[in-house]
């Protein structure tokens, strides 16, 4: 683990903030520190990824009263919890000024079995028992197995395809998007051999040294959305012989090709 980054002023004070109130607060057992904290390059435009280890049967009273916690480590301008990520336990919360974006994660011990990093530990009641749990924990990034990508790809393109030729040219920008983040961005940090972890850093650890990906960009128009269609299906084509998947669609990507000429030949003539 790297050592602890040399922090912001803002960065430095809210976590001070935030362990001298966690000492205060009987419910909670712990506090950890994850994120760029921990797994370098932390800068002051960094967020603050924050673990709270709870008492179990308090969590649900964290859960519903965490934005008046959060009100209390500093001003707070926004807050709202993380269905959009998959994570109701998630509080993410805007501060300042000066801004800082800070995440907040409600959960109990019984939760440390499984973490995607290993993080620091900022306070603790119990740091050995919070270190041991930490020793035996299962840390690995959730990365898609090869079926996962091939299953969907086709069907994400198609989408984009279809509203190419329907003339939704924002809808079929915002797809291509999608799969840059879900798809393509992955499978490059796959390729360098890192976790999967969509666009994150690509451009600091290399992981895109040809450029592949910005021939995706396009704009909203028929003939440079069809070309990043097509090179989004060729970078998926080129990455899938890295680890290929045991089936692959056997109509594509030829099938893609007869439909994109035609959507390409639909929007050319829309007024």
């Amino acid at each position: 683990m790297p050592p602890a980054p040399t922090l912001q002023p803002s960065h430095a004070a809210f976590v001070e903030r935030l362990a001298a109130i966690a000492a205060q607060e009987l419910r909670i057992e712990a506090v950890l520190v994850g994120g760029s904290y921990v797994l370098g390059g932390f800068d002051r435009f960094s967020d603050l990824d924050f673990t709270l280890v709870v008492a179990a049967d308090a969590q649900a009273q964290m859960l519903a009263t965490g934005q008046d916690f959060a009100a209390n480590l500093g001003p707070l301008i926004g807050a709202f919890t993380g269905e959009h990520v998959g994570e109701p336990r998630l509080l993410v919360c805007l501060f300042g000024p000066p801004l800082l974006h800070v995440d907040l994660k409600f959960i109990t011990a019984d939760d440390l079995g499984r973490l995607v990093e290993r993080p620091a530990i900022l306070f603790a009641r119990d740091p050995a028992a919070i270190t041991s749990r930490l020793d035996v924990a299962e840390i690995a990034w959730p990365n898609q197995p090869p079926e996962w990508f091939e299953a969907r790809i086709w069907v994400w393109l198609h989408y984009a395809v279809v509203k190419l030729g329907r003339g939704e040219w924002l809808e079929c920008l915002a797809m291509i998007g999608f799969l840059r983040e879900q798809v393509l961005g992955p499978m490059l940090h796959r390729r360098a051999g890192r976790g999967q972890r969509g666009l994150r850093r690509i451009e600091q650890h290399g992981v895109d040294r040809e450029g592949r990906l910005a021939a995706t960009l396009a704009n909203p128009e028929p003939e440079s959305l069809r070309d990043a269609i097509l090179a989004s299906m060729a970078l998926y084509c080129d990455l899938r012989r890295d680890m290929p998947p045991v089936t692959t669609n056997a109509a594509m990507p030829e099938a893609l090709h007869t439909e994109l000429a035609a959507a390409t030949a639909a929007a050319l003539v829309r007024p």
